[in-house]
């Protein structure tokens, strides 16, 4: 992967064109994402990522949002169809729900594996409050600092034992929220010593994970004119106090939360200090955009992807059956104490 682009990129459709393999053989992306417009079937994921490493001539990660609920891009009838996380934990003792989360993801992680994904955008860490957005509510794991890191740690440990890295989100902080990034820039005014103690917390605890993406949220107390994408404030917080050492990816580039064309915002979140910028859409013309203003990763986010790629492993001999056992144990118990 020396030399790899400063980009993730997607693709259009199910299968790669000829236009689109050019691109990523010369402009060596470091990974890829897929969504919902890139699954059909098993046989044809498999395809799609065997083509995609093809392309850059290395066993380049591919990335894919299969949080379970809302946010999975992989459905029946091929894959499982879960509960949100937070409909999944709100009937279960603490312990019992931190299990299930574990369970799950190995679940998700062994599907995921079966199909050439290695990387999965999850888990989130951001703490869920009465006013969070529902774009992103029902996705978090819980509403303190603390049940949201236990959590959180549970989903990214049953991901790496199922042989798939985690990828913490988003940082550094987004359940305050009251507006969908997907369309605005949510604003979160709080003054520091709150956010501190509550959403930036979570991910100071989880903060060795090796993979992490950003929010496109502004703090105005703390830099008012920067989304923390684009926020070298924001940056330096995020390595230096909550302590995040590796790789940054932006959250999608292309969301409207940000202003300019996404080779500038991309450039920008760079600069400001994203080892990577993520760009979900699958436009080609974007892509080419993206891959010419950024040019290849820094050496020290060069250094950042090496570490988070050295612990891709073998997932460890997980028993799916008994796993499910177990699960449907858990779940029961938690409606029977209902």
């Amino acid at each position: 992967m020396n030399g790899s682009g400063a980009y993730i990129v997607g693709c259009a459709g199910l299968v790669l064109t000829e236009n689109e393999a050019a691109f990523y053989r010369d402009a060596d992306p470091f990974g890829f994402i897929l969504f919902a417009r890139n699954i059909e079937n098993s046989e044809q994921v498999r395809r799609l990522t065997f083509d995609l490493r093809a392309s850059v001539g290395w066993n380049a990660p591919v990335l894919i949002d299969q949080e379970g609920g809302r946010v999975q891009r992989m459905h029946a009838p091929h894959w499982r169809e879960w509960t949100p996380p937070m409909d999944l934990i709100s009937g279960l003792r603490p312990d019992a729900g931190t299990r299930a989360l574990t369970i799950r993801m190995q679940i998700i992680a062994s599907e995921l594996r079966d199909v050439g994904i290695d990387v999965n955008c999850a888990p989130l860490a951001d703490i869920a409050t009465d006013d969070t957005h529902p774009f992103l509510r029902n996705r978090t794991y819980g509403t303190t600092a603390a049940q949201v890191a236990q959590n959180a740690r549970a989903v990214a440990d049953g991901l790496l034992a199922g042989g798939v890295l985690p990828v913490i989100k988003h940082i550094p902080g987004h359940g305050r929220a009251q507006q969908d990034s997907h369309l605005e820039p949510p604003v979160v005014d709080q003054p520091k010593p709150v956010l501190d103690v509550t959403d930036f917390a979570p991910f100071k605890t989880l903060n060795d994970i090796g993979m992490g993406m950003t929010g496109h949220l502004v703090y105005p107390q703390i830099d008012p004119g920067r989304p923390a994408t684009l926020s070298p404030v924001l940056m330096t917080i995020i390595r230096d106090e909550i302590g995040f050492q590796g790789l940054l990816m932006t959250d999608d580039i292309s969301m409207e939360a940000l202003d300019g064309t996404v080779a500038d915002r991309s450039v920008a979140a760079i600069r400001a200090g994203c080892d990577v910028a993520l760009h979900c859409n699958g436009d080609l013309a974007e892509m080419m955009a993206i891959a010419t203003a950024t040019g290849t990763m820094s050496a020290i986010s060069q250094s950042r992807a090496e570490a988070a790629l050295a612990q891709r492993s073998d997932p460890v001999n997980i028993d799916i059956p008994a796993l499910d056992a177990e699960l449907g144990s858990l779940l029961n118990a938690g409606a029977h104490a209902e």
